[in-house]
């Protein structure tokens, strides 16, 4: 599984011109599910993403969490972060998640994070969307459970 999660101060989704997810500060979080993942490792990753200490406090140190800052969740499912460009030009998504699998632990890390953020708020599953964001920093994370 893997979260690139992106310190923004507003970020907002849209699928057919029609916005349908938007948070001031917090985090956009780009969701990857491999065929190999599971509930275990979403409650891996969410604990760790929920529990960062990347804002600033009244020193400029990066040491407040989402929930010191009140701070929101847009979480967006990207197969995408699965390509695989070791051969040739045109990426191969084998490694990530049949859409089943991955549309089952999507809304199971939505939920879990529900129960630990106020705001959390979605793209849709499988759609084209258009995502926007202030990246604040900017500052980025990969989290990646083969690498924890």
């Amino acid at each position: 599984m893997r979260f690139v999660i992106q310190r923004v101060t507003r970020s907002s989704v849209s699928v057919d011109g029609t916005t349908i997810g938007k948070i001031g500060k917090g985090f956009l979080v780009l969701i990857g599910i491999s065929q190999e993942d599971t509930q275990e490792t979403a409650d891996r990753l969410v604990k760790k993403m929920t529990g960062l200490r990347i804002f600033e406090d009244e020193n400029g140190k990066t040491n407040l969490s989402l929930a010191d800052v009140g701070g929101a969740l847009l979480l967006i499912s990207q197969f995408t972060l699965y390509a695989n460009c070791k051969k040739g030009n045109r990426p191969s998504f084998t490694e990530a998640g049949s859409p089943e699998k991955a549309n089952a632990l999507y809304e199971y890390i939505i939920q879990a994070c529900r129960e630990k953020v106020p705001v959390v708020e979605t793209g849709s599953f499988g759609a084209e969307m258009e995502v926007s964001l202030v990246n604040d920093g900017p500052f980025t994370i990969l989290l990646d459970s083969e690498k924890m």
